[in-house]
């Protein structure tokens, strides 16, 4: 009610159209849906456009304010909104007007403020309310003090009136006034009219007549209290209303002088129109309409060289021109995309290129992999060159724009299959050579390499090998010429330095094709070619070396291998390693099957090797008498050649040690040693392992491993036989004397002696990181020495049962000397001649001290049992007789002489 000044109509101005020239625009029911999403408005055509796309028509397609400014557009169309907002058909204002209409974010977008406007502040009005401030004060005091008359009148009379319409308005029930009044709610329908006062039973008494009155004349009575609160609501703003309708009149008068003025500049732009426009643009629609002329020919004369593309490519396939087919057809299919799409004639040529490109790229794969067969089954002895360069680059370059790089996979496989054919021609070639073999009875190739001698298998592994090694270079020589830096460089060069030539631009009908840089593989895919490239040379290599490895299998399946002698096991390594060595240099790859299949049957010769060493010196052992051998020359020899620093055998026995008479011991870095014949074929076994680590490096571990064992098996052996007497029931000896004792001591000594010598020519045939597997060593010398220790001991011990049985029984009386020294000397001497020839001095020396040291110790005891002190007594006197023959008679032994055997221990201290 309060807004219902802001739903007048406004006035349409004056001559602006027929329709709408006056009169009152309103809103449309009809159209209110239809308006909701209105078209985006678009901008006017250009009045002289540089190039119409389409039909002219369409350059007036948007409203022109020329030719349009008599007709109702969309231009024209008004919306009252503080109508919109106010509408007296709805019960509330709608909240959300503006969101359901142009979205939830509407109302809450925060609108920047205007950057031509100030920033308006409270101390702008600071000046001005501090000069109006005090005038201000005196005019508030004076109209406190004296109101005017008008002033009591006006007051007074708003009061009363205010008072009596409150109390009218009070009448009215509050129902009336609830924001969600509605008739239709049959609650407040029935509160408003209360029909449960009037009659049921359908009759029309006076007194139904009489209530149905007074509600009526109730009704009317608010009615008429409303409408006079209103009144006198619009009464108190009539002055606001009237100066509203002025203004509101006087912009309708602007109004109506812009549009007559808008109308004039609207016939006038019209009449510029009809007199500057439409000739000037005739002349551009023609000048358009040759350029379209000169198009057409244009592109007919691309039709027709277009129509060339299949003849042309054939015609290309003919001379194996493989890329300069697919860059026509690539360029067509690019043409046919861009400029002459949606050609009818032309409709079925883009699928006929596709299926021809697919045929093309069957046709370079067969002919790649004839290639590769042709290339890879010629004759090895031919010159190592590229065949036919030309076609390979042709084939390769196609492959590549094609991104097939899988095309190396069919080269791997022709050359797998090259390589069987490579051992089987070897094979066969040399069988034919053999009369012994009949090649109609022994039909397997195999069986017919295990009829061969060595000689005749190692001549036919050497053939082998050299025409593997051909191979690899062949196969090495089309890696380096057609995928090298500069082929490489040349399909990646810049696009800028390319002209892409169209079907048109050569003469009778051909097509001049240079390989665009878009088909081309990329530099990455480019890398992974060449990795590729790089790979197939390893597998190549790999192939080799393990078609060599089912060579060596075949011989090695009777185990004719590990039968082989070490001179000739030792020339089959040594052409395997010339064979890795030379495959590694050309092909930068190293292979392990080769070296591992080399590795295994050196593994089983090692172990045969070993087996027969270990049963040699077994037989030797049970057949040792323990008795000194004499020295023949040669080992003599061998042993001098050891101090050298040469630790392997010689080549061939010297010449002239059938002449010099053998010698009665080793000399060994200027001492002898009084030796059996078994530890001098010892010596000669460990070289001969030595020397299979010179010849094998491979089995230096293995071979270490074996030897150690040998070793040890030696060192056991040999104390069963003498410390355990075991010899007496093997080779029947009655007793086990002080001499095999001391003999067999020697001996040891002498294989203590070369252990150092073996470890060190070990070591420099081993790895650093396999430096531990030396610790057998240390491990063997310490129970060798334990032996030596244990020998010793034995010699001890058997002196010491001696002394213990011929003192239990000694007397002091005379005759001295006595017999019990006597036969204690005696049996000394004896001693000393069975080991003065056997050791060296030094241990004679330390042996007879810890003799006489065990000799005072049962002497000892026997006087203490006998209580004989050195009182200097008769008894006294008697031991001393004995004691100074014993010392004279040991010190009369050879090197004893200077023994201090201190005799003095003998008695007990005095206390």
């Amino acid at each position: 009610m309060a807004s219902s000044h802001s739903s007048t109509p406004v006035p349409h101005p004056s001559g602006s159209g027929s329709g709408s020239s006056h009169g009152i625009f309103r809103k449309d029911r009809d159209r209110d849906a239809s308006s909701r999403h209105y078209k985006a408005a678009r901008s006017l055509p250009d009045v002289c456009p540089m190039e119409p796309t389409g039909d002219a028509r369409r350059l007036c397609d948007g409203p022109s304010v020329v030719a349009d400014q008599h007709r109702w557009t969309v231009y024209n169309s008004k919306v009252n909104l503080p109508a919109a907002l106010n509408d007296p058909r709805l019960a509330k204002r709608e909240s959300d007007f503006f969101t359901k209409t142009w979205g939830l974010d509407f109302v809450e977008t925060e609108v920047m403020p205007s950057f031509y406007l100030p920033n308006i502040t409270k101390e702008h009005f600071m000046p001005y309310l501090q000069e109006t401030s005090q005038r201000e004060k005196i005019h508030e005091r004076c109209k406190s003090i004296c109101p005017t008359k008008d002033e009591l009148d006006s007051v007074t009379n708003i009061t009363n009136n205010h008072d009596k319409s409150r109390t009218e308005l009070e009448q009215v029930p509050k129902i009336f006034m609830k924001p969600d009044f509605a008739l239709d709610d049959p609650a407040t329908f029935n509160a408003v009219l209360p029909w449960s006062h009037f009659s049921v039973a359908g009759g029309k008494g006076s007194r139904d007549m009489a209530s149905s009155r007074l509600l009526q004349e109730k009704l009317s009575h608010y009615l008429d209290v409303v409408e006079v609160s209103i009144a006198h609501q619009i009464s108190l703003r009539s002055e606001a209303f009237f100066h509203a309708m002025s203004s509101q009149h006087e912009l309708q008068d602007r109004l109506r002088e812009t549009a007559r003025a808008v109308a004039v500049l609207r016939e006038r732009t019209a009449a510029i129109e009809r007199v500057m426009c439409e000739g000037p643009l005739r002349a551009l629609r023609q000048a358009l309409t040759r350029s379209n002329c000169i198009k057409l020919q244009n592109k007919l004369k691309l039709m027709a060289a277009v129509h060339q593309t299949q003849p042309t490519v054939q015609l290309l396939l003919s001379t194996s021109e493989f890329v300069g087919a697919l860059e026509l057809i690539a360029t067509t299919q690019e043409v046919l995309q861009q400029e002459l799409q949606g050609i009818l004639s032309f409709r079925h040529l883009g699928s006929q290129l596709c299926e021809m490109e697919k045929l093309i790229d069957k046709m370079m794969i067969a002919d790649f992999s004839t290639y590769a067969r042709s290339d890879l089954n010629r004759p090895l002895e031919e010159d190592a060159h590229v065949l036919e360069k030309d076609r390979l680059e042709s084939l390769v370059f196609g492959l590549l724009r094609q991104r097939k790089l899988d095309f190396l996979e069919i080269y791997s496989e022709e050359m797998i299959a090259a390589a069987k054919g490579i051992v089987k021609q070897c094979v066969m070639s040399t069988v034919s050579q053999i009369d012994e073999i009949d090649t109609e009875v022994v039909v397997k190739l195999a069986d017919q390499m295990r009829l061969m001698t060595f000689p005749q298998w190692f001549e036919l592994l050497k053939s082998v090998f050299a025409s593997f090694i051909l191979f690899l270079r062949r196969i090495k020589q089309p890696r380096s010429e057609p995928c090298g830096s500069d082929s490489a460089s040349g399909t990646t060069e810049s696009s800028s330095s390319r002209e892409h030539t169209t079907p048109s631009s050569t003469p009778g009908g051909g097509a001049a094709i240079t390989v665009s840089e878009d088909m081309m593989p990329t530099d990455l895919e480019l890398g992974r070619v060449a990795s590729n490239i790089q790979e197939l040379l390893y597998t190549a290599s790999d192939v080799s070396h393990d078609r060599c490895v089912k060579f060596l299998m075949a011989r090695a399946k009777d185990g004719s291998l590990e039968r082989l002698s070490s001179s000739e096991f030792v020339c089959l390594s040594q052409a395997v390693e010339q064979f890795v060595h030379d495959t590694e240099e050309l092909c930068r790859r190293r292979s392990v099957s080769l070296r591992g299949a080399l590795q295994s049957q050196a593994n089983r010769f090692v172990h045969r090797f070993h087996e027969e060493r270990k049963t040699k010196l077994s037989l030797l052992l049970d057949n040792e008498r323990w008795k000194q051998a004499e020295v023949p020359a040669e080992f003599q020899d061998l042993v001098n050649s050891i101090a050298d620093g040469r630790i392997s055998l010689p080549d061939k026995k010297p010449t002239g040690t059938e002449d010099r008479k053998p010698n009665d011991y080793l000399s060994v870095d200027g001492q002898k040693y009084a030796v059996v014949g078994t530890v001098l074929l010892l010596i000669r076994i460990f070289l001969e392992y030595c020397q299979c680590v010179n010849d094998i490096p491979s089995i230096a571990t293995d071979m270490l491993t074996r030897l150690s064992d040998l070793l040890k098996h030696f060192n056991s052996r040999s104390c069963q036989l003498v410390l355990g007497a075991g010899a007496l029931q093997v080779v029947g000896l009655k007793t086990i004397t002080t001499k095999n004792l001391a003999l067999a001591s020697r001996c040891l000594q002498l294989v203590v002696h070369y252990i150092p010598i073996i470890r060190a020519h070990f070591e420099t045939k081993l790895q650093p990181k396999q430096y531990s597997i030396l610790r057998h060593f240390d491990h063997i010398t310490k129970d060798y020495n334990d032996h030596i220790a244990e020998i010793s001991a034995k010699l001890v011990a058997i002196m010491d049962s001696l002394f213990e049985k011929v003192l239990s029984k000694y007397e002091v009386k005379a005759p001295m000397p006595s017999a019990c020294f006597r036969n204690i000397c005696k049996q000394m001497a004896k001693m000393h001649e069975a080991i003065y020839d056997l050791l060296p001095e030094e241990q004679t020396q330390m042996l007879f001290l810890r003799i006489n040291a065990s000799f005072k110790l049962h002497l000892k005891r026997q006087l203490a049992r006998l209580s004989v002190v050195n009182d200097g007594g008769p008894q006294h006197g008697l031991v001393m007789v004995d004691v100074a023959f014993y010392t004279g008679n040991v010190q009369a032994l050879k090197s004893l002489e200077t023994l201090d055997l201190n005799m003095a221990e003998i008695w007990e201290l005095k206390r």
